[in-house]
């Protein structure tokens, strides 16, 4: 990022600061309410997003039980495509793509619509595509959502310009705390990606919100809402939610294969980084602004591709789960590395309103699966969290964010002793995709993805 922004920026911080200060002094109770609502909001989207997902996903695994992949996976990705596509471009285009970078190119003070509609828009479209088979996550767009909520009650309750940047901010870790399960991860997201600032009085308003998100969607799930849930029960209270839960053992001499293991996806995870913005380039090009077309066409490209897979592709839940609990061979991780490389760049060059996060969580677990195997015959011993490792490696290499990386795998496990491994893989890895450049994937779509 250029100096004179990186100062900016910085002067910002310290205006926004001083400003949040003296509104915490006059006016606590619209703050109270704006921290409140906000994180109820993001909590609210991201649970009916992962459920609207949930649900469509699972009516085209059941379409595969009575007719030929060939024909269901195709035909259902054009045509979320298309009524995605359809959604985005008359009703609110500002919905499409990722959500990181809409959020961020905002808090650089670029113009981008945040309101309810761009929130709900999102919210619909991204449903549709994802459940018909685009191989995208739920966590960009919950940033994207709980940072128009955020902004849309920052604004009904008059707070001040520079509450509402840190508000939405706020919004965007929330609402990866309530998709993740992972308050702190949320909480850290928002601090060192979104706002790069650590005035107390700012973090003080980003853990309450990303709290109250993470707390109130656990509440949520339990009511049903999320056929998932499992963080809270009417009787017992709040529980730890685990997806995962391996065997974790850190020895002395891990810590140099750790170390390796971030390197080698340090710079797989700039190569992916670098394919994925040159599809996005490409698919601005060659389609410009036939935004419906190109989703549509993308999305049918998808299932014919996935339509000639084994199964175990169909339902990209199962195949993040397969391998971090090492229930798959060594052909299939290699398979999964190569598909999921291809397939979410295509997916990102359409447009689709989905996160990275996700296919970068199971692409570094495959990595991390295959490259413990490897070590395993070769030398005999291979850590017990290589494929966790793997995983945070591959998000700190991308998204240069390698604390929000270690909470991130953390939070699938909630396995404390697993932090440290994680991290050792999580810095290598930023440390050698930082080497080749300096800003991570995000900063680099804001110009392609905002420049309409």
């Amino acid at each position: 990022m250029p100096n004179f922004i990186k100062d900016n920026i910085q002067k910002t911080s310290n205006n926004s600061s001083r400003s949040i200060k003296k509104l915490l002094k006059q006016r606590s109770l619209v703050v109270a309410f704006s921290l409140l609502l906000t994180g109820l909001g993001a909590s609210i989207t991201s649970i009916s997003f992962k459920t609207g997902i949930y649900f469509i996903n699972n009516w085209r695994l059941a379409l595969l039980d009575q007719f030929p992949s060939i024909t269901v996976l195709p035909i259902f990705g054009a045509l979320g495509g298309a009524i995605a596509g359809y959604l985005i471009k008359n009703i609110a285009p500002a919905a499409k793509g990722s959500g990181v970078s809409q959020i961020m190119g905002f808090l650089r003070h670029k113009k981008v619509p945040m309101n309810l509609k761009v929130g709900l828009v999102k919210l619909i479209s991204g449903i549709i595509a994802i459940g018909s088979g685009f191989p995208l996550g739920p966590e960009g767009p919950s940033v994207q959502m709980g940072g128009s909520v955020a902004w849309q009650m920052a604004k009904w309750l008059k707070a001040p310009t520079a509450f509402r940047r840190v508000i939405v901010a706020a919004g965007g870790g929330a609402g990866i705390a309530a998709v993740f399960s992972a308050p702190l991860g949320g909480f850290v997201y928002a601090i060192e990606e979104l706002l790069n600032s650590a005035r107390p009085v700012i973090l003080l308003l980003v853990v309450i919100t990303t709290f109250i998100a993470d707390s109130s969607a656990d509440i949520i799930q339990a009511l049903g809402l999320d056929p998932k849930a499992g963080g809270f029960d009417f009787n017992l209270g709040f529980l730890i939610q685990k997806e995962y839960d391996p065997s974790v053992f850190f020895l002395p001499i891990d810590f140099i294969y750790l170390v390796l293991l971030g390197i080698i996806i340090g710079i797989f995870a700039e190569l992916y980084s670098r394919y994925v913005l040159l599809m996005q380039n490409l698919g601005k090009k060659w389609y410009k602004n036939k935004f419906v077309l190109k989703m549509s066409i993308c999305g049918l490209i998808l299932g014919s591709i996935y339509s000639c897979l084994p199964s175990t592709f169909h339902n990209l839940d199962e195949l993040q789960k397969i391998i971090a609990e090492q229930n798959t061979s060594i052909g299939i991780a290699l398979l999964a590395v190569l598909v999921l490389f291809i397939t979410t760049g295509l997916a990102a060059a359409s447009g689709a309103p989905g996160g990275l996060f996700y296919p970068m969580l199971t692409l570094g677990g495959s990595i991390g699966l295959i490259m413990g195997s490897w070590v395993e015959i070769a030398t005999g011993h291979a850590p017990s969290t290589y494929i966790f490792a793997g995983m945070g490696a591959f998000v700190a290499g991308c998204s240069r964010t390698p604390i929000t990386a270690m909470f991130l795998a953390f939070s699938l496990t909630k396995n404390l002793l697993i932090m440290k491994p994680v991290l050792i893989s999580c810095i290598a890895s930023f440390l050698i995709a930082r080497a080749f450049n300096e800003e991570s994937i995000y900063e680099r779509q804001i110009q392609i993805e905002l420049e309409d």
